[in-house]
């Protein structure tokens, strides 16, 4: 019974309150690495899928399947996961969305029919050509904050703990991952 009140804000608890953080705290979240980046990817991914799916009506995942094909031409759906660091079920939904749209093409693989090329139609690279300008330009207006200097360190950095997360994920092992 203590629990639930404490649950509906009640027995001394105020949980409108502004919260303090205790000072002595192990962990602070919001100094957390893999948190910060994760803040600022999920930020940067809201501000740019606003331009996307207003202009052209795609999510996320389908703009990551429409760049990668725009950017290799043929890849199958497994390559796109590997390379997008997107699950499987999330290729497979936007890679089905794409097709009833006719945004892209599927090719049998004859060598292994349980998997396909998958690349662009005249739309799906109509698309792709009108949303890369788009792209870039977003990407130009979130970086242009820092000096040419702080960004070649930036991107060295980035390079640097890609490469040590990708490390760490075989180290650790384990199972696929949903982002």
């Amino acid at each position: 019974m203590a629990s639930q009140r404490a649950i509906e804000g009640k027995g001394g608890y105020d949980l409108d309150a502004e919260q303090k953080p205790r000072e002595d705290a192990a962990l602070k979240l919001e100094h957390f690495l893999p948190y910060q980046l994760n803040v600022v990817s999920s930020l940067v991914s809201q501000a740019l899928s606003r331009v996307y799916a207003r202009r052209y009506g795609i999510g996320v995942p389908e703009w990551r399947v429409l760049v990668t094909l725009g950017q290799f031409g043929v890849m199958t759906a497994k390559a796109i996961g590997a390379h997008t660091h997107m699950h499987k079920t999330k290729v497979s939904r936007a890679v089905a969305q794409m097709e009833r749209r006719r945004l892209i093409a599927r090719r049998a693989n004859r060598d292994d029919m349980r998997e396909a090329f998958l690349s662009l139609t005249t739309s799906g690279r109509s698309m792709y050509e009108e949303v890369a300008p788009h792209a870039t330009e977003f990407a130009r207006r979130l970086t242009d904050i820092l000096t040419p200097t702080d960004r070649d360190s930036f991107n060295r950095a980035l390079k640097q703990l890609t490469e040590r997360s990708a490390e760490l994920v075989a180290e650790i092992g384990g199972g696929e991952e949903d982002e």
